[in-house]
C-alpha cells in the first residue's frame, strides 16, 4: 500500500502517513521500482553493519516508522524502538545548486518523454542517464546519504535510520518527485518550470522545421 501524503503549507514540505505493518519477504527486494532499489543500494553501501540493516528492515516492515516528512535536503521521522519514547531519525542528502537545476531542467525539457514519464510517476533510466550526461547525479550513491538519530547507538547508520531509509524507498516507489524534493525543488515548481522550458524548446524547433520543409519544397 502506498503511503498517503498530506500537503504542507507550501510545495517544499510533504508529510506521508505511517504505513501499517506488512508481512516481510526476506528474499524479495524491499522496493518495487528500480529507482527505489537504487536508494536501498545507497543505504547498503553506506552501512558497515549488515545486522543493523536487517533490524532496520524488520522495523520498517513492522510499522515502527511514524509519519515521514520530506523537505529539501532531508527526510525525518520518529521511529519506535525498544523503549517507550520513539527516536528522531533523519537522513540528509545534498541539494542541487541553481546551476545544477538549470542544467537538469534544460536537459529534461528537451525530451518530452521525460516530462510525460514524471507525470505518470515514473523515473525511466533514460531520464537518469540524461541527467548524468550533463554531470548531474540524480540518484544517491555511496557516501551521499548523511544519517542522524537521537538514539545512543553510534552505528552508521543505526537501525532506526536504516528503517527510515527503507521506508523512504517505498515513498520513492510511489512518487519519484519525492527524490526531486529532497534534491531541492517541489513538484508544482518543477512542472511549471518544465512546461515553460518545453514550450520554449518547441518554439525554437518550429522555425527550423519550417526552414527545412521550405528547402525541401524548393527542391521539389
Amino acid at each position: 500500500m502506498s503511503p498517503a501524503a498530506r500537503p504542507g503549507p507550501d510545495d517544499l514540505r510533504r508529510t506521508f502517513d505511517a504505513v501499517p505493518a506488512r508481512t516481510p519477504d526476506a528474499h524479495a527486494p524491499f522496493a518495487d521500482s528500480w529507482w527505489g532499489r537504487a536508494w536501498v543500494d545507497a543505504l547498503e553501501a553506506l552501512s558497515m553493519d549488515e545486522g543493523r540493516l536487517a533490524r532496520g528492515r524488520v522495523y520498517a516492515d513492522g510499522g515502527h516508522v511514524a509519519a515521514v516528512t520530506v523537505t529539501p535536503g532531508r527526510v525525518i521521522a520518529y521511529v519506535h524502538g525498544s523503549r517507550p519514547r520513539p527516536y528522531r531519525a533523519e537522513l540528509r542528502l545534498r541539494t542541487f545548486t541553481a546551476s545544477d537545476w538549470d542544467t537538469f531542467l534544460d536537459a529534461v525539457a528537451a525530451r518530452p518523454g521525460h516530462l510525460s514519464a514524471l507525470l505518470d510517476k515514473e523515473m525511466p533510466h533514460s531520464l537518469v542517464d540524461t541527467a548524468g550526461e550533463t554531470g548531474i547525479r540524480l540518484l544517491p550513491a555511496a557516501g551521499d546519504l548523511d544519517p542522524d538519530c537521537s538514539c545512543p547507538d553510534r552505528g552508521w547508520p543505526c537501525k532506526h535510520v536504516a528503517a527510515l531509509c527503507f521506508q523512504t524507498a517505498r515513498l520513492l516507489d510511489s512518487d519519484p518527485f519525492v527524490l526531486l524534493l529532497m534534491r531541492g525543488r517541489g513538484e508544482r515548481e518543477l512542472l511549471d518550470e518544465l512546461g515553460r522550458r518545453n514550450a520554449e524548446h518547441s518554439a525554437r524547433e518550429r522555425p527550423q522545421i519550417a526552414l527545412v520543409q521550405g528547402r525541401v519544397g524548393v527542391l521539389l
